[in-house]
């Protein structure tokens, strides 16, 4: 984002979004896969309507992985994030699998053969961003927007009786001066309810959860505090609204603050550099922000379908770095192995560890002891900072 005084908007969902019940599900066959095999390939995508869910996509891993299997899978994601509805109920939904398998046309140009390295598994472009407005490193107004929910959702699956639905958004928009976010403006937040809470309940529900995220004193003014604007939202999920995955691509990453190549992550396997190469971008935007060569970082990385490395590697550091940006590209596809291989090993990410990042944000997460989101670590620091002395 630029310098100088403005304001800034980014929005989350919750796990219980119709969209992002289908990225978890995509992203709950992924893992069923990599379980049994660390090197499947798998393309899935997800529809989700009132009691409906259709699986459709391209695999190609172990016959131990049964569409029973995959099925049950799917029940018991829908169960683990709440639905026990009449119009979406874990046990009651059908659920049809159209999977089949990979076109030997995509893999023949992906797999390695002889002297010729594992390709890309598309052509594309993917960014990683990292900048110093929170711990975290990431954008202050959609890391606040995923906490405010991810906070609603822990209090819910703590005490269901609490009234709070599966089915969320937040929305923060954030004052800044001098490029530095200040306070917020203003907050809103769309909650799925028991029906017996009117709206004004459902606002002192929702109040301690923001208070507890924004830093003291950044609460908006009562004015510009939305809790349902509409005044009722008792249906939700997919039977309020058809669910598709990879609709949430800015919720999953950045909230806007930085550029999106276009390609979604969830529901594709870590050849696919549409969800690897962000990820080893990110990584690599945040370690040079870490490592303290730049306030923010925009890395941009293009890949040919078939093709190994990347085509280009290019930086921005937006006029708040300590050192050139020509080198500092030049630096980074040395310290990091970018083709797809050199990708998955170096971030460990042929492990089933998907379904966990398929809401809240792919980044900003802390990295877990199992490999899941490796790419927050800040590893290279030291040697970024020895190859740029």
């Amino acid at each position: 984002m630029r310098q100088g005084n403005y304001l800034f908007t980014s929005e989350s969902v919750s796990e219980g979004h119709p969209d992002k019940v289908c990225d978890r599900i995509s992203d709950t066959v992924i893992d069923a896969y990599l379980a049994a095999d660390p090197y499947s390939r798998v393309a899935c995508e997800a529809l989700a309507t009132t009691n409906f869910v259709v699986l459709a996509g391209e695999v190609r891993g172990p016959e131990s992985v049964t569409e029973e299997l995959l099925i049950d899978k799917v029940r018991a994601a829908i169960k683990d994030i709440g639905y026990e509805q009449e119009g979406f109920h874990w046990e009651t939904a059908e659920i049809v699998s159209r999977l089949h398998a990979q076109s030997a046309d995509i893999a023949v140009g992906v797999d390695a053969a002889g002297n010729k390295d594992e390709g890309a598994g598309d052509q594309g472009i993917m960014f990683g961003y990292a900048v110093r407005e929170t711990k975290e490193l990431m954008p202050a107004p959609i890391s606040y927007a995923h906490e405010i929910l991810r906070s609603m959702a822990a209090a819910r699956h703590a005490s269901p009786a609490l009234g709070f639905g599966p089915d969320a958004k937040s929305q923060v928009t954030l004052q800044y001066i001098d490029g530095k976010p200040v306070r917020a403006t203003s907050i809103v937040v769309s909650t799925q309810h028991a029906e017996s809470l009117d709206q004004e309940t459902v606002r002192e529900l929702v109040r301690p959860h923001v208070l507890k995220t924004l830093p003291e004193g950044w609460m908006c003014d009562e004015a510009h505090f939305y809790v349902n604007p509409t005044g009722r939202f008792v249906i939700g999920g997919p039977d309020g609204d058809t669910g598709l995955t990879g609709r949430k691509i800015i919720v999953d990453t950045y909230g806007g603050a930085a550029p999106h190549g276009g390609g979604a992550f969830s529901g594709k396997d870590p050849t696919k550099v549409d969800r690897s190469a962000a990820y080893a971008a990110r990584y690599l935007a945040k370690n040079v922000v870490a490592a303290e060569l730049a306030e923010r970082c925009t890395i941009q990385l293009s890949y040919a379908i078939g093709v190994a490395k990347p085509l280009s590697i290019y930086v921005d550091t937006q006029g708040t770095g300590q050192v050139d940006e020509e080198k500092l590209a030049r630096v980074l596809g040395e310290v990091m192995d970018l083709s797809p291989r050199g990708i998955r090993t170096h971030l460990g990410l042929n492990k089933p560890i998907y379904a966990r990042t398929s809401a809240y944000g792919h980044f900003g997460r802390p990295a877990e002891e199992d490999g899941g989101f490796s790419w927050e670590k800040t590893d290279l620091v030291e040697e970024l900072r020895r190859a740029l002395a």
